[in-house]
């Protein structure tokens, strides 16, 4: 993989705002009848809108279903029981919307050609959203149907960016879609692992798709979070130094190539796959070291991206200990997923949803408690559940109340600007 072609993917300009300028400017050939049945629904003109609001109000849904569980009330019987839907639904649910929503929007800036709209987008949002209500109420239908409708949402996301990319002939943008192709097949093994009755088979499946996710965010993190860090506090950018990006982007591919592995039989000796998880985990934590995450602290839209990433060197040196058996992977997993994912996917999206409604980026109320919120639930559900088991059943409860209002802030502020027109009047 050459890192250094990707990282030059992402814009060098200004904040979000220059991050994705021009989309609003873009040629369009919608009719007029198309044009004004957008106006009519701003919520169709670009898919970080539909995406973002239904995966923040979908995390919350979820986690009450789960915090329902742990005190012994079934408020749901989904497909593949419980503990399975629980893992499924907050990745190929919750987090699987928020790239599509970020990619799908991003491309369009990334290729100069319009991206997904109104009807083609409400479609793929009607796909997700089917697939989200049969898991929960599976209505007898078979497994495999089930899996078929889940399984089409991610291979058509990456059938429309392979278009646009190649149409613009932007190639080094197709580093995407090796990760949505992996990310299905993680899918894919995790619905095969219900039909089978194989638990083996889902754990590392699941495992598959966090690492997966963590690889997207230290290139999407790494790039952005250098950039709004700088341009907030009016500082020249640090340059970044090849050696240090290649060690690590390439070790986390290498612990996903490892899980893949893992996946299909072939796993790595422990000493071995610890060694690679240590490496990815120092060389994430000097990368951070290099982005002034310590000035940031005034600005929680930027120390919530750094906090975000320190749970990635976080989660890694803890999977690097469980590898030893010094933990339960579980943890390790747990600080990736709401440390890492659930905080940086909160943040982007708050930066995301104003600017591209044509508002001031700036930390509304509460946004800061909510980003404060997400990394204690991160440090409950991990760090203190590793050295305190005992209080298990108090650790579960607070992580998942942590995670529902901190969403619940994110829909109180940001449904109206989602459902809205911008306000300066231009399309997205």
């Amino acid at each position: 993989m050459r890192v250094m072609a990707f990282a030059r993917a992402f814009p060098h300009n200004g904040d979000i705002l220059a991050f994705h300028s021009g989309i609003a400017t873009m040629p369009s050939s919608s009719s007029s009848m198309s044009s004004l049945a957008l106006a009519r629904l701003p919520v169709a003109r670009l898919a970080f809108r539909p995406f973002f609001l239904l995966a923040a109000l979908f995390s919350v849904l979820a986690m009450v279903v789960w915090f329902a569980f742990w005190h012994g009330d079934i408020l749901l019987r989904p497909h593949g029981g419980l503990v399975w839907w629980h893992q499924h639904e907050m990745l190929f649910g919750f987090a699987m919307a928020v790239v599509a929503g970020f990619l799908l929007t991003a491309v369009q800036n990334w290729t100069g050609l319009p991206s997904l709209k109104g009807g083609p987008l409400l479609a793929l949002v009607g796909t997700w959203l089917a697939a989200r209500l049969l898991m929960a109420f599976p209505l007898g239908l078979p497994a495999w149907l089930l899996a078929l409708v889940d399984l089409l949402f991610l291979p058509v996301v990456g059938v429309v960016m392979a278009r646009l990319v190649i149409a613009a002939r932007r190639w080094r943008n197709l580093i995407f879609l090796p990760a949505l192709a992996l990310l299905t097949l993680a899918n894919l093994a995790m619905h095969l692992g219900v039909m089978n009755g194989d638990a083996e088979l889902i754990r590392q499946a699941a495992y598959l798709a966090v690492l997966l996710v963590t690889l997207l965010m230290t290139v999407v993190g790494g790039r952005v979070i250098a950039m709004f860090t700088a341009n907030r506090l009016g500082r020249p950018r640090k340059a970044p130094i090849p050696a240090l990006e290649y060690a690590s982007l390439g070790s986390v591919l290498a612990v996903v190539l490892a899980q893949l592995l893992a996946l299909l039989g072939v796993a790595l000796p422990g000493p071995l796959l610890a060694g690679l998880l240590g490496l990815a985990a120092m060389a994430n934590a000097v990368r951070l070291a290099r982005w002034d995450g310590l000035a940031s602290w005034r600005e929680p839209l930027l120390w919530g991206l750094h906090a975000s990433y320190a749970f990635i060197p976080v989660g890694l040196a803890m999977w690097a200990l469980a590898a030893l058996g010094g933990l339960r992977t579980e943890l390790a997993v747990h600080a990736l997923t709401i440390g890492g994912m659930g905080t940086m996917m909160l943040a982007m999206m708050a930066r995301v949803a104003l600017g591209h409604t044509g508002r001031q980026i700036r930390t509304l109320p509460g946004i800061g408690v909510a980003l404060g919120l997400m990394v204690a639930a991160a440090i409950v559900r991990s760090p203190v559940l590793a050295l305190f088991p005992q209080i298990t059943h108090w650790t579960y409860n607070l992580s998942i109340l942590f995670w529902c209002l901190a969403y619940l802030v994110f829909l109180f502020h940001y449904s109206a600007p989602l459902l809205s027109p911008r306000l300066d009047g231009k399309d997205g």
